[in-house]
């Protein structure tokens, strides 16, 4: 996927009812998680990231910034993001936990 015709998300757009399952890339064009849900919007909301398990089961769910993710639109108007993280990277970080 050609992620550089893709249209950016402002930061306007960056609310969870935008990006809630939005899926998530590597730099290598692989799927690498999705998005569960975001605290915030913004530039400084956190979002987080449901990383691995198979559909949705067994999921690890990591909080990153928004900033930290690359939101965009694609032709037909579904919303993925793109980031430097491997999966394993993510995998790494430590489980996010709602109060």
């Amino acid at each position: 996927m050609d992620h550089s015709k893709h249209v950016r998300l402002t930061q306007s757009e960056l609310v969870p009812d935008m990006i809630t399952g939005a899926t998530i890339y590597d730099v290598e064009d692989n799927k690498i998680g999705s998005v569960g849900h975001m605290h915030g919007s913004g530039l400084t909301g956190r979002v987080v990231v449901d990383v691995g398990g198979f559909l949705g089961i067994g999921a690890k769910p990591v909080a990153v910034l928004a900033s930290q993710l690359d939101f965009m639109r694609d032709e037909h108007g579904e919303v993925h993001a793109v980031t430097t993280w491997t999966k394993d990277e993510l995998k790494a970080m430590p489980e996010h936990r709602d109060p």
